[in-house]
């Protein structure tokens, strides 16, 4: 893939808010297995947004999807810069590896360009920083693409949480795991394209908005199967530790057969959500109050169609969107330290940190599913 474009660092600088169009422009920026298996399937649902230009480094790419979805605006990663400038686009969801969402984003936020920007927000704090400072100075929207804010299952556990039915709540624990092809972009570029920084952002993102707080103390134990291609720890063990005397615990593997469930325990009852952090189906809830269970299957809905919705309102009518940046570096710094931990063997301190916003019920949106499209040379991370 050619990456000819180069950020360009620029002093902050106060921008003009520019003209919005309805529907809001969007260019999908990478057209990798995520941007074809969910995010363009499900524009056309939001009902205020249009995706007008492409950016891919593949021509067999660009032919099928441009027609597929009567993109008008095909460019080249050489492009970028040039497109940013050209009046065709309000906004970019931006679906590359994780080591280069700075490199995108940043010119994009400058310029006065929203984005939309696939989690982890990045492989550093630094460089979250740096992404929301280029928001502030550039007048622009920058959401971090957390579709379970929006999610009717996810937000119906965060609301009995926040009721109080489970009593006081002591511990979560999760476990998120697949098996990865080899030949998948993510099994040779280190910690974060592994399955820490790639599945474990659903897990920690998940307790801090269900126990209202942020951990204070990291420890993590990483294993590596030799027979396998991975260049890090393949199966991993985290704990949290959070100041209200609560703890967290969750494993992620890329070694492993599809587990994809969370569990709260409280003094009163627990729930377990099992899926709970998919997409292109409906989670369920299994409550236990009083030592009786009943469960509660929700409908599968569009998650990324929602999440974009939500985006391009805040855009049209001038909101912060809750999963702003601050809520991509919240999540970055706990993946900074267990890093830290897996390398030192040691439990980690993490510094203080205030969360202006939390998630809220009045997100949740309900579009319905779409059915998953062809493929054109991409694959889920199970085949390559």
């Amino acid at each position: 893939m050619s990456t000819a474009f180069h950020e360009v660092e620029r002093e902050p600088q106060a921008a003009p808010a520019r003209t919005v169009h309805k529907p809001v422009r969007y260019a999908v920026v990478g057209a990798g297995w995520i941007s074809q298996a969910a995010f363009l399937p499900g524009v056309a649902e939001s009902g205020n947004s249009v995706v007008t230009a492409l950016v891919t480094g593949d021509a067999v790419k660009a032919h099928a999807l441009g027609a597929r979805y009567g993109i008008q605006h095909i460019h080249g990663y050489a492009d970028y810069e040039q497109l940013l400038a050209s009046g065709e686009i309000d906004a970019i969801y931006l679906a590359l590896p994780n080591d280069m969402h700075r490199q995108y984003a940043l010119p994009a936020l400058q310029r006065g360009v929203h984005v939309l920007l696939e989690k982890p927000m990045a492989t550093s704090e630094a460089d979250c920083e740096a992404m929301i400072d280029a928001a502030r100075s550039g007048n622009a929207k920058l959401m971090i693409a957390y579709r379970l804010h929006f999610e009717p299952a996810t937000l119906a556990a965060i609301e009995l949480v926040r009721s109080g039915k489970l009593g006081q709540v002591r511990a979560f624990s999760a476990t998120f795991s697949q098996s990865v092809a080899p030949s998948n972009h993510r099994a040779s570029h280190g910690y974060w394209a592994g399955p820490v920084s790639d599945m474990g952002v659903y897990p920690i993102n998940a307790v801090r908005n269900l126990f209202g707080e942020e951990p204070v103390e990291v420890s993590a134990i990483g294993v590596r199967d030799p027979g396998l291609a991975f260049n890090f720890d393949d199966t991993v063990a985290v704990t949290l530790r959070f100041a209200s005397h609560r703890v967290a615990q969750f494993v992620v593997s890329y070694s492993s057969a599809n587990v994809d469930q969370y569990r709260i325990v409280g003094t009163e009852g627990d729930l377990e959500v099992s899926p709970g952090f998919l997409f292109g189906v409906g989670l369920r809830h299994r409550l236990t109050l009083g030592g009786k269970s009943r469960e509660q299957a929700f409908e599968a809905t569009n998650q990324f169609g929602g999440e974009l919705q939500y985006f391009s309102d805040c855009i049209l009518h001038n909101r912060e969107p809750e999963p702003n940046g601050e809520e991509g570096l919240a999540d970055v710094r706990v993946l900074a330290a267990i890093e830290r931990a897996l390398e030192s063997g040691q439990p980690q301190n993490l510094g203080p940190f205030q969360r202006h916003g939390r998630m809220e019920g009045s997100q949740v949106r309900k579009l319905p599913a779409v059915p998953a499209p062809e493929l054109v040379d991409a694959a889920e991370p199970s085949k390559g």
